[in-house]
């Protein structure tokens, strides 16, 4: 992947080397295998260190409301880079989508969660991995399909409740809880679940999670933050999102 990185990008990696730049990038936790994989090659093709802090999207919108010097933000929604534009906190047209989520409900233990999620019917989940639905998309991804399955009730005494999806799926890998909805990019490699067992959640039962980027208002300025964005965009990059299970 850097080598692709590098081919596409040659006249950026040749001018900018000389004149590197840090970019600070908040990463909605979901999102930061991949990430830290764009951000590896963004370094090799232009010579450019990218910061990465990987939390809760509504974390990082309370953060960059109050002065957070981070330059781009990729979310885990698209409201809140809406809203931190309105707001002033970012520029509009830097905005696009630059993945879209998909849910599972997922355990390490083979063959705990069946393939059609009958056992959240079943009452056989002890513990439930949720984040947080006031902070973090996944987790109100999470509650709309308790919701439209009839289930909330029933499984909410049930939550073990994470900040961040990262923070759902520590729950869930430690054994802290025994299922849980994480983001699928978390246990998807080479085209399946890679551990455990996992229920992929059908599209039609919660909204969709589109991921928006954004140039954030103390980036404005820094050519390597706009740079990182385009990157970003690039086929190879989106070819790399893609693998790592969302959709395009």
């Amino acid at each position: 992947m850097t080598a692709l990185g590098a081919a596409i990008w040659p006249t950026t990696a040749s001018s900018t080397r000389g004149e590197t730049a840090t970019v600070s990038v908040a990463v909605a936790a979901n999102f930061a295998a991949p990430a830290q994989k764009v951000a590896a090659a963004f370094e090799q093709a232009t010579g450019h260190r990218v910061l990465l802090s990987v939390g809760s999207t509504g974390r990082f919108y309370a953060q960059v409301r109050q002065g957070a010097p981070f330059h781009v933000l990729l979310a885990a929604d698209e409201a809140t880079p809406s809203r931190l534009a309105a707001q002033g906190w970012a520029v509009p047209e830097s905005r696009f989508t630059y993945a879209v989520g998909r849910l599972v409900l997922w355990s390490p233990e083979e063959g705990r969660i069946d393939p059609r999620g009958q056992v959240l019917r079943e009452g056989r989940i002890g513990r439930l991995a949720v984040a947080d639905p006031r902070l973090a998309p996944y987790g109100a991804a999470a509650v709309q399909v308790m919701e439209r399955l009839g289930l909330l009730d029933t499984l909410r005494p049930r939550w073990v409740q994470g900040e961040s999806i990262g923070q759902a799926y520590q729950f869930v890998s430690s054994g802290n809880a025994h299922a849980g909805f994480v983001a699928l990019a978390q246990v998807w490699e080479h085209g399946r679940v890679a551990r455990g067992s996992g229920w992929v959640v059908p599209a039609h039962l919660h909204d969709p999670i589109r991921q928006d980027a954004v140039l954030l208002r103390p980036g404005r300025s820094v050519g390597a933050a706009h740079a990182f964005l385009d990157f970003l965009k690039s086929p190879p990059m989106r070819d790399l999102i893609a693998a790592h299970g969302y959709e395009r």
